[in-house]
């Protein structure tokens, strides 16, 4: 006897469908100069073998961007640099939209392994991150030691770093992309921020962590890609607390009919069920919706 197929499983289905040919590539495209937005981590505080760290890569002409670094970040970088469809050269800046856990435990690792070789680790982010980046190399002071004056003979450019703290406006530009900050409201953080990113091909926006914000529908204002977290009322510690920090289905489906993104991607998710997270989105943004992957492409 043949399974009757769901209605919700066939928006999902088309929602997949959509935004293949909106873009114009398959998950996972062959390496070009066009860019290309690969998923690194698409966890909350709590990760899972197939969920890391909140991460996400914007790669242009073979250099990465990298867009939040929570845990196991560089774990799932060296697994999308051994695809031969992910052309890694060079790694760009990293940028933190906010200093909870899950969005910079990865911070330490990268330092030691996937950054941009003899260059210091560039990074920008909102106020507080240069004390969190003090912290971390202090913490790791005797180790640093003991590799550069012992036998190793480590360079001493491993642990040189470079931090901007920004608030809003351009934070970064060069030949490949023009990287915008804007501020969200995340529950109790003083500054939090999402990002716009424009490359040659496409506008990428990415929200960070937030409630339902007026800053994401004027970032986006037709982006071609809206990355935005959603999160349910009934997940987390209680429904207050995800009022005041995250943004529902109902509430994001009526942020991206106003913001009209071409694809949105939905990440950072903490749903009991997407089926029924697309539909409710569904009843107010009726552009291709997809619920992303570790490791994903698009």
């Amino acid at each position: 006897m043949k399974k009757r197929t769901s209605i919700g499983t066939i928006v999902f289905i088309l929602g997949i469908l959509l935004s293949v040919a909106m873009n114009g590539q398959q998950p996972n495209p062959p390496a070009s100069n066009r860019s290309s937005i690969l998923i690194l981590g698409t966890g909350t505080p709590g990760i899972t073998a197939e969920r890391s760290g909140t991460s996400i890569g914007i790669i242009v002409r073979g250099t990465v961007y990298i867009f939040d670094a929570g845990p196991g970040v560089e774990r799932r970088m060296l697994e999308a640099r051994a695809k031969a469809s992910n052309r890694i050269d060079h790694f760009g800046p990293v940028f933190i939209s906010h200093l909870h856990s899950d969005h910079t435990l990865g911070l330490p690792a990268m330092l030691y392994y996937e950054r941009e070789r003899n260059q210091p680790f560039t990074l920008f982010g909102p106020p507080g991150l240069k004390n969190m980046m003090d912290h971390i190399l202090a913490a790791y002071a005797e180790d640093r030691d003991i590799r550069m004056k012992g036998l190793e003979h480590a360079p001493a450019v491993r642990w040189e770093t470079k931090v901007t703290e920004v608030t809003s406006g351009v934070v970064f530009q060069d030949a490949n992309v023009t990287v915008k900050a804007f501020e969200v409201p995340h529950g109790n953080w003083e500054h939090a921020l999402g990002y716009r990113i424009d490359a040659p091909d496409r506008s990428i926006v990415i929200s960070g962590d937030t409630r339902p914000s007026e800053a994401l529908v004027n970032a986006c204002n037709g982006c071609d890609v809206l990355l935005h977290e959603i999160g349910d009322r009934s997940m987390g510690p209680s429904p207050e607390y995800m009022a005041q920090f995250h943004t529902s289905p109902a509430e994001l489906g009526d942020i991206a009919s106003r913001a009209k993104p071409k694809l949105l991607l939905l990440y950072h998710s903490a749903v009991r069920s997407q089926t029924d997270a697309l539909r409710e989105i569904g009843n107010g943004f009726h552009g291709p919706a997809v619920f992303v992957r570790d490791l994903d492409v698009f």
